[in-house]
């Protein structure tokens, strides 16, 4: 009785080739690698919110306690305002830097790079200078 084809182990080794192609692709490296730099750069934004804007934020606004302590008093529940108020300029900081490597400078080094790879070709000979060219070479075969 002959064996079947399709072992077991040889449908393993190709859902494991598979995966291998898939996982190893320079795309999904480079996502990852976007996802991890994007989560310290969000971590970077949240300091310079945390540690310098909202100090100069609560220097600036009348109160004597920081940002931190803004609160609104609701039934007995304290509503942590500063705290959102940190997230939103947070959000907008992280927002504009994005928008501004992300649209702004790789958009101008998109444009500059088609520039470059769309220059000018030369123009399309005419059929009076293709005929010209035909007469010298046959000129110079002589």
């Amino acid at each position: 009785m002959p064996l079947p084809t399709d072992l077991p182990t040889k449908q393993v080794f190709s859902l494991f080739e598979e995966f291998k192609n898939f996982a190893f692709k320079g795309n999904v490296v480079d996502l990852a690698v976007g996802v991890i730099i994007g989560g310290a750069f969000g971590k970077i934004v949240s300091s310079l919110v945390d540690n310098i804007i909202m100090p100069l934020v609560s220097v600036v606004l009348p109160g004597d306690q920081g940002y931190k302590d803004w609160a609104i008093g609701l039934g007995g529940e304290k509503i942590p305002v500063g705290l959102f108020l940190a997230d939103i300029v947070s959000f907008l900081l992280l927002a504009a830097a994005l928008f501004l490597f992300i649209v702004k400078f790789l958009g101008w080094l998109m444009k500059t790079k088609a520039a470059v790879e769309t220059a000018p070709a030369a123009p399309e000979p005419t059929a009076e200078e293709k005929l010209l060219t035909e007469i010298r070479d046959l000129l110079k075969a002589r």
